[in-house]
């Protein structure tokens, strides 16, 4: 009995060490090209060390495009998206988990059918879409598809409907509004589900390479990941690391929202699995 459970003890380590390595190195070998030099990022086989850090690099990959403009679309973009997508989920999130009505199952099956939907097969008629109301070349034409989230609203969805039904009735008995009951109860219970779909809206929409590349044709809104794969041209597609020190810059905020969130991401999947 004891063999076995160590046998199965090594196993899940090997495992977990595994998985924590096809994480890990991609990420190592992003800072590691990031401070290394042009020679260095060309030699065969690669190094996985660097003799000699070049951290100018991080300063070349901000001085060869206007990073503050693509930081400034970036923020005002993602920011966009999160309240967009919050005033959208949690009224639907609610009504699917509190209310019955005529074609419910219907409409929640539709709602979770486009998850199965991806943005490039749709992106033609949005663009337009918003080709035809002017909207090219502006931030909301990088909001809006994105304005809701059907996996938001499914997740959201099943925590609210984890809230015991007799705290809701207490609540109307005492003739709370629809409203005070989704913030003053729901929401406050939904904590950390509402963190964690922001922090997946954050990341999401701060990585976005695609739509700010379809939906604008020039610089005027378009965000740090369509500005950091502009390095490759600035520098003739051969500085690697200069490239690989802007993707750094690119996720550190993502980093230290993460960290800050983390908590409240456990905290979310924990409920979910006990319940």
């Amino acid at each position: 009995m004891k063999t076995k459970k160590a046998v199965v003890f090594s196993v899940k380590t090997l495992v977990n060490m595994l998985i924590l390595l096809i994480f890990f190195v991609p990420f190592y070998w992003m800072v590691l090209t990031a401070i290394k030099s042009l020679g260095e990022t060309m030699l065969f086989p690669p190094s996985f060390f660097v003799k000699s850090p070049k951290w100018e690099n991080f300063i070349n990959a901000y001085q060869a495009i206007p990073f503050l403009k693509f930081l400034k679309n970036s923020m005002i973009v993602t920011a966009g998206t999160m309240a967009c997508q919050f005033v959208t989920i949690i009224p639907a999130a609610y009504a699917f988990a509190r209310y019955e009505f005529p074609g419910k199952k219907l409409f929640f099956g539709i709602t979770l059918a486009t998850m199965m939907i991806p943005g490039q097969l749709v992106f033609l008629p949005i663009f337009l879409l918003f080709s035809k109301w002017g909207m090219i070349n502006s931030y909301w034409s990088l909001i809006l598809p994105s304005a809701t989230s059907a996996f938001g609203i499914f997740m959201l969805r099943q925590t609210f409907k984890q809230v015991p039904e007799e705290l809701i009735e207490a609540a109307k008995l005492d003739r709370t509004s629809e409203w005070k009951i989704i913030f003053k109860i729901m929401l406050p219970i939904a904590r950390p589900t509402v963190v964690t779909l922001g922090l997946l809206t954050f990341i999401g929409t701060w990585n976005d390479y695609f739509w700010p590349l379809v939906m604008t044709t020039n610089d005027t809104v378009r965000t740090l990941p369509v500005g950091i794969a502009s390095l490759r041209m600035v520098e003739s597609g051969i500085s690697y690391h200069t490239v690989m020190a802007g993707n750094v810059i690119l996720i550190i905020p993502i980093l230290i929202v993460y960290f800050l969130a983390q908590g409240q991401i456990i905290k979310a999947f924990t409920y979910m699995g006990e319940k």
